[in-house]
């Protein structure tokens, strides 16, 4: 709920964002340059890893306009929060499905989880500051 004053995120809070944020989408595709699979294989795991981030993003935006009183269609709330939900999903499906070690598929869940937590907490922070009116203190 809107408590009448708005808060600048801390420059700590935002460093630990992006590099969330860059840590997991970086290593994920790192891991993905690097992976002994077939190039429709890291198409579809990086498609996965877009797809995850852009719904991110869009559920943090819906779930936030909703708290600010902004009017937010139930069909886009509900698609947001279906394709975050799809994009784990599919990449656990992969992961599941793929022939490598334990190890690697871990790497590649948590990486991923990691770019998803960045991605939502980067949006947050750049809104936040948007709204005090300080957007030019948050760039990476």
């Amino acid at each position: 709920m809107e408590t009448g004053h708005q808060h600048q995120p801390s420059t700590a809070f935002v460093a630990a964002s992006w590099i969330a944020l860059l840590a997991g989408a970086v290593a994920f595709n790192i891991g993905l340059w690097n992976a002994e699979m077939q190039l429709n294989e890291k198409g579809y795991y990086f498609t996965v890893l877009m797809f995850g981030l852009f719904a991110a993003v869009s559920v943090q935006k819906a779930v936030r306009d909703q708290m600010e009183g902004i009017p937010v269609t139930n069909i886009y709330y509900g698609l947001s929060w279906f394709c975050t939900i799809l994009s784990v999903v599919l990449l656990t499906i992969g992961l599941w499905n793929a022939e490598m070690t334990k190890s690697e598929k871990g790497f590649y869940a948590m990486s991923f989880v990691l770019a998803l937590f960045g991605a939502i907490a980067v949006q947050k922070n750049v809104r936040d500051a948007k709204k005090s009116g300080k957007q030019d203190e948050i760039k990476p």
